[in-house]
């Protein structure tokens, strides 16, 4: 009996599987796996000690039935049709067939149909046309005896140890087979809805946190090239990131058929990744496995993932379609742990971490000069440095259009680095057709990536004033990814700048409802209602964004809504703390700007709007649409400056 009945829990399809491992295991060693003088001896000897090693079998073999026994079962075979994968795979490696035909059958095709026919009742599409589990047994039964009997004849030729492994293996893929045929009912059915679930850090080690999320990152990438697979975004699934959430409620509230999760574990240069594949519907296992390779290996380790979980899913790839699924871009390992640690850091979207996440791409650049990822994050992280008051624009947003380029060069088919390219273009350099064809090339060559529909919403589409589609690509990227605090605040400000001030306010209200400390809601929120004039509410917003985050433009929001309900004296003290800030970092003269256009002094906010232009700042790009300065809209300098900008 296996360990879990003997302990007396529950048991399921591996309980029967360990048992077949223990048969299996006295077919090859002639002797039973565990022992003892009486039955409570041996029930210790199965809950507490491992089996001798098999002696004189091929290493893949060892392997299969010391699976099967895994103590653990959650780690075991989790279903009959798994175990029968791998066996028929053991024997094509082996070249049973090869052998047998070579030794006794001289009709090579009379060879090939009989030793085939074994296995074919659970062929991947093409399930025998029987109409019953009993059928299926029967023919199991036939096909088994045939290939039995070329076994036997071939034991006689005195080819013994490739036989009797022959022998093992057809009789046992007869009995998985029927087994695996019996319960897949309703596995046959393509998955087209996964969610990736944050790798687990099992090392016990939080500088190997980078390590988790980096692989669950590029596991999500791979299988968002997959065709006609729904597969949620990163920001998605790191909602549930440490904490203990069923599967079924993950599956109902992201909507998908199946949750995939992982545990890494680093001891020294060894890694550990377990996978499981589970039905989020019945909470099911439908897969799992676990690979254990050097740090060295960690480049082809992520193809090898990407490759078995796409097969898992049931999908039938074309073969440039795996070439997708499986594509590294380094096969430098150090190198690509540099990315995953420069991507960490880029998730977190502040301005020290997007330094650093820097720091790791150019050292990931260094070891590998034609690594186009590496190249792709430095353009993603430069185009954010003005949003996060990191550098001036004119510092950083050459350094994004040369990297952008490099990575193109490199490699034409990322739609990260395209979406970039689109922000350079409508924030920096004010050319809105480049911007418009290179969001449009990122939505091309991946539709399902959420930030390309973001930023061609917010960046491109609500600078020309074209609000309709711009509300659409908001609305877009949040269907894709509908849980992304950053998708969901700036489709509220699309709204707000579309003057749809009540829809913004409900839009951003949600998106607080899903992250209540992400401090941009709040800062947005502020706008929409100081400019809908209920400035009793707007006033806390910015206070609750400035408490989340020291972002500078969050003062210049506070001072317009100070100014606009008449607390003029509130708003010029906000305004005094703006210039003794920007002595001590980058603070955008656009909100300056604001600030001043709110008290009525117009000289200033027009001195201040220049000195933006002359800066090249991204905010300057919002001058025809942004509510903030209506006030402004009759002076012909407005007209003057809309101008310049390309507007």
């Amino acid at each position: 009996m296996s360990p879990e009945q003997a302990r007396g829990n529950l048991t399921d399809a591996r309980t029967d599987i360990w048992s077949l491992g223990v048969v299996l295991y006295e077919m090859l060693a002639g002797k039973v796996p565990f022992t003892g003088e009486t039955v409570n001896h041996t029930i210790v000897s199965i809950l507490e000690k491992e089996p001798l090693l098999l002696e004189k079998v091929p290493a893949e073999l060892q392997r299969i039935v010391r699976k099967s026994m895994t103590k653990d079962v959650d780690m075991r075979y989790q279903s009959a049709r798994d175990l029968l994968i791998d066996l028929k795979n053991l024997r094509r490696d082996l070249d049973i067939q090869g052998e047998l035909e070579r030794s006794i059958v001289p009709n090579r095709e009379t060879a090939n149909a009989s030793l085939e026919n074994a296995t074919q009742i659970y062929a991947a599409d093409a399930v025998a046309a029987t109409s019953s589990g009993q059928a299926a047994a029967t023919q199991s039964l036939t096909t088994s005896s045939s290939s039995l009997a070329y076994a036997v004849a071939q034991a006689k030729s005195h080819k013994l140890a490739t036989a009797i492994i022959g022998i093992l293996l057809v009789g046992v893929i007869s009995v998985a087979g029927y087994f695996a045929f019996v319960s897949r009912s309703g596995s046959t059915k393509q998955i087209t809805s996964i969610a990736v679930m944050p790798f687990v850090n099992e090392s016990g080690n939080a500088d190997v946190e980078y390590l988790a999320d980096g692989m669950t990152e590029t596991l999500i990438g791979s299988l968002t090239q997959l065709p006609n697979l729904n597969v949620k975004s990163r920001s998605s699934v790191f909602r549930y990131k440490g904490k203990q959430t069923d599967t079924k409620t993950i599956g109902k509230e992201l909507n998908v058929q199946a949750v995939l999760n992982g545990r890494v574990a680093q001891h020294g240069d060894q890694l550990t990744l377990s996978l499981e594949l589970v039905d989020a519907a019945t909470e099911n296992a439908i897969w799992s496995q676990q690979y254990t390779r050097k740090q060295t290996e960690l480049v082809s380790l992520q193809s090898e993932i990407a490759r078995d979980v796409s097969s898992k899913l049931k999908s039938k790839l074309s073969g440039a379609e795996v070439a997708k699924v499986e594509k590294t871009y380094t096969a430098d390992p150090a190198a690509y742990q540099l990315y995953l640690k420069g991507r960490f850091q880029w998730n977190k979207r502040t301005g020290e971490s997007l330094k650093r996440a820097v720091e790791f791409f150019d050292q990931a650049i260094a070891k590998d000069p034609n690594y186009a990822l590496a190249y792709s994050g430095l353009a993603e992280s430069y185009v954010l440095f003005p949003s996060y008051s990191v550098a001036p624009p004119l510092e950083c947003m050459p350094k994004a259009k040369a990297v952008a380029l490099r990575a193109i060069e490199l490699d034409d088919s990322l739609a990260e680095t395209h979406t970039a390219l689109g922000i350079y273009y409508s924030t920096f350099a004010w050319n809105y057709p480049a911007a418009e064809k290179e969001f449009r090339r990122a939505i091309e060559l991946n539709p399902n990536y959420a930030p390309a529909h973001q930023q061609f919403g917010i960046e491109c589409l609500t600078a020309m004033g074209r609000f309709d589609e711009a509300v659409a690509e908001g609305k877009r990227a949040e269907e894709l990814d509908p849980v992304s605090p950053i998708i969901g605040a700036d489709l509220g400000n699309i709204l707000f700048h579309a003057r749809r001030f009540d829809e913004s306010i409900k839009q951003l209200n949600r998106t607080i409802e899903l992250d209540p400390n992400w401090f941009l809601a709040h800062a947005f929120l502020c706008q929409s209602y100081d400019l809908k004039g209920q400035f009793a509410q707007a006033v806390p917003e910015c206070q609750k964004a400035r408490e989340l985050n020291d972002d500078p433009s969050v003062l210049s929001f506070l001072a317009h809504a100070y100014a606009s309900s008449g607390k003029r004296e509130e708003a010029t003290k906000v305004v005094g703390q703006m210039h003794e800030l920007a002595k001590q970092r980058y603070v955008p003269a656009y909100g300056f700007g604001i600030a001043y256009a709110a008290l009525g002094d117009k000289d200033q906010a027009f001195q201040w709007l220049e000195r933006t232009l002359q800066d090249r700042s991204w905010e300057i790009t919002f001058l025809k649409v942004d509510p903030n300065l209506d006030s402004l809209h009759s002076d012909p300098r407005f007209s003057d400056l809309v101008k310049r900008v390309g507007l």
